[in-house]
């Protein structure tokens, strides 16, 4: 059961992650060469309030 949960948002995961690039790819070029730009810091920054942001949406849609 745990296996299929973790496939399953893993799934998810690479849905969300390809809509961006389909549907705006000039401008999700231009959002990933400014990443590309940013310090280590910033981009821990970012991955920590995703990070967050991810726990948050878990524990309200439970």
């Amino acid at each position: 059961m745990a296996w299929a949960d973790l496939l399953r948002a893993l799934a998810l995961v690479l849905v969300i992650e390809g809509l961006m690039p389909f549907l705006m790819p000039q401008r999700w070029r231009e959002v990933m060469q400014r990443m590309a730009t940013q310090d280590d810091r910033s981009l821990r920054i970012i991955g920590l309030v995703s990070i967050g942001a991810g726990l948050l949406v878990l524990q309200v849609a439970k």
